[in-house]
């Protein structure tokens, strides 16, 4: 089976197909899809980039152990909820040590939420712009600027050609920025 034919696939037909043949490569494009939002769910909790991508591999491990047999009706508010649930464990096994120096930096916490917020904000953008993209721009974008993965792994995993991946990021990259842009400029006028 060839990767390509099953990008368009709705959620609804990957889980089937992944229930019905146990091929891990329907879980896996479906996973694939919701990679960013992962990361940005983990990135908001964890607030550190090794950590979140750590978690999103572990909770793609979790999905495919503890998928429910049973029907799941959205999909990607289960994972996101997975997602979640994981950081608030993750959060709950570290020990923090407060020290004296930590208690008189509190007025510094005001201007850190506020930033913390604005980075919130603007990875919510970026992730509702990436939502609207042509789902193979998705795909290549994803996993070049977010795995780090090289043109040969994006090929080997999509069977797309060395010049489609080119132009998928190419094209992906540019329709991420007009689509940031045009949305930015919405909301300030």
């Amino acid at each position: 089976m060839k990767y390509e034919a099953y990008i368009g696939a709705s959620d609804d037909d990957l889980l089937h197909l992944f229930k019905t043949t146990g091929d891990t490569v329907m879980l896996g494009i479906l996973l694939q899809r919701y990679t960013l939002l992962l990361l940005g769910v983990a990135m908001k909790y964890l607030k550190d980039k090794d950590e979140a991508q750590d978690a999103v591999q572990q909770v793609f491990e979790k999905a495919i152990k503890n998928l429910p047999a049973g029907d799941i009706q959205n999909f990607k508010g289960w994972l996101y909820v997975l997602m979640r649930n994981h950081c608030f464990q993750q959060l709950r096994d570290k020990e923090y040590h407060i020290d004296a120096d930590a208690m008189t930096d509190l007025s510094n916490e005001t201007a850190d939420l506020e930033n913390l917020w604005w980075k919130d904000k603007a990875l919510d953008d970026v992730q509702a712009a990436l939502a609207q993209l042509e789902e193979a721009q998705r795909i290549t974008i994803t996993m070049f600027y977010l795995e780090d993965k090289s043109y040969k792994q994006i090929m080997d995993l999509t069977g797309f050609s060395f010049s489609q991946v080119k132009s998928y990021i190419q094209n992906g990259k540019r329709n991420l920025k007009l689509l940031l842009t045009k949305n930015n400029n919405g909301r300030a006028e």
